[in-house]
Parts: structure tokens; sequence; C-alpha cells
């Protein structure tokens, strides 16, 4: 599919270095079903809330929102931006960085929200990690997306992806090069959060508010994938699993629990 016929948010010269390098192999490595475009907001800033199949779905979530208009200032892990030049580049262009589990995290999600104030796309992944769920479900999900649209009253759209991880599988690093991916990405309408618009911004309301994101992502999954997901979403935590990392690792007795966390 060609690019969307709409003018683009600024370009930093990093930003346009980074898509030159990125767009050709993603292009010749996948096979792209775009949809849901009409969704994404033309003007002012916006969260854009998705699932993580994998490693190499946040070059997939921007090819789409690249192609419609909308370059995406991530949510990233803060050891990308350590890694030598690749984090030179991510820093450069704008991207957000995360420590994750700590109370630094809350300066990142402070940044998401100057940069949705200042007319920018931001991409979240709410699960905050690679899906831990058997067959790649959404999880539950942290409560960062709900706090930036909540706090500064950007709408939240919600993007299913399902294909990168016939590409790069999840935990992987072989990538399957030497055939044509057929990459899913659907954008739904933004979240109806008008319910929690003058509730304070405490816990319950903040996980009510991430699990209707994260229902609105699971349901345009179904579509994608044709069938439905299960009825309780995966829960690392109860099923003994470390909230971010390795899924193999077991939870030390001692490990700080859930609550209390910032959730980005």
């Amino acid at each position: 599919m060609s690019r969307a016929a709409v003018p683009p948010r600024h370009l930093s010269g990093a930003y346009r270095v980074a898509e030159g390098l990125l767009r050709p192999p993603l292009t010749f490595l996948t096979r792209r079903d775009w949809r849901g475009g009409e969704n994404l907001p033309r003007t002012g800033g916006f969260v854009a809330a998705g699932n993580h199949v994998s490693h190499i779905d946040p070059l997939t979530f921007a090819h789409f929102l690249l192609d419609h208009g909308c370059p995406p200032r991530f949510l990233g892990k803060e050891s990308v931006f350590r890694v030598p030049v690749v984090g030179r580049i991510v820093t450069a262009a704008g991207q957000i960085p995360v420590l994750r589990e700590s109370s630094d995290a809350g300066r990142a999600l402070a940044a998401a929200m100057e940069g949705v104030r200042a007319g920018e796309c931001v991409a979240i992944y709410p699960e905050a990690t690679l899906s831990r769920d058997p067959a790649l479900w959404p999880m539950v999900g942290k409560t960062g997306a709900a706090r930036v649209a909540l706090s500064t009253g950007a709408p939240v759209i919600p993007i299913a992806q399902w294909g990168p991880q016939q590409l790069l599988p999840p935990y992987s690093l072989r990538l399957r090069f030497w055939r044509s991916t057929l990459v899913h990405v659907w954008a739904g309408p933004a979240v109806d959060l008008s319910a929690y618009h003058d509730r304070p911004l405490d816990g319950p309301t903040l996980r009510a508010a991430t699990a209707d994101i994260m229902a609105a992502i699971t349901q345009l999954l179904e579509r994608i994938r044709g069938e439905k997901a299960p009825a309780e979403r995966w829960d690392p935590r109860a099923h003994g699993q470390p909230l971010t990392g390795n899924p193999r690792k077991r939870i030390a007795p001692g490990d700080p629990p859930a609550e209390g966390r910032t959730g980005t």
C-alpha cells in the first residue's frame, strides 16, 4: 500500500535518516495489510496503543504510522538507548527511554504527556513487554497509556498487529528473511474513555481505563485472526512470571509486588 495522501507531521533529520535506513528492508521483507488509517487523527496529539508480539514489531508499528503521516515517538526500554549507533539514532529521533519497573518511569510518562500536548503521536505498548500468553493474545496492561490520555485529554487509538512474530519469533534472534511475511496492522476508532474524565486518576480509575484500552486492542486482533481471545486476559504475575524480560525466569522470593510500581 502506498503512503497516505495526508500532510505528515514534522520529521527531524535523525528521524528521516532512520526511516530511510529501515523502510527499504521492511518493504522487502513484508507484505502489508494496513487498515483503519482513517481513525488516526490528522491533527493534534494522540496515544497509539498496540499489542506486542515480536522485538521487530516496533518497526512494523512505526511503518504503519509513518505511512499515514504520523511519525511516532515510542516509549522504549532504556537499554536500547545504550546500544552503540542505534542508541544515538533513537535518541536524536526523539524517542523516549523508560527505566522499567522503577520510580524513574514517571519521567518517561511526563515526556510522553509533553509530546502529546505538543501535537505528537506517542506510541505505547501497554503490556510493556512481549506477550507471554501462550497464543500471543494481549495480556493485562499497565496503566501508562491511560494515564497519559486522561491527563492530557488526548485520544487513545487502539492498534493491533499480527504477523511480525512470523518474521522474528518472540525472544528469537533468527530473522526469517527468506520469505515475504504478511503483516497485519489495524487501527480502530478512539477508545471511549469519557466515563473516566471526571474521576480522580487513582488506581481503580487507571486500571479500568487500561482494561478498556486492552479490550479494544484485543477485539481488533480477534478480527485479524478470525478467532476469539481467551475470556481471561493473561497475567504474568498469576503465572509466576516476571513483568518484563525473559518469561522463563521465575520470580525470586522477596521481589517487590506489582502494586505500587509505575506502569508504562
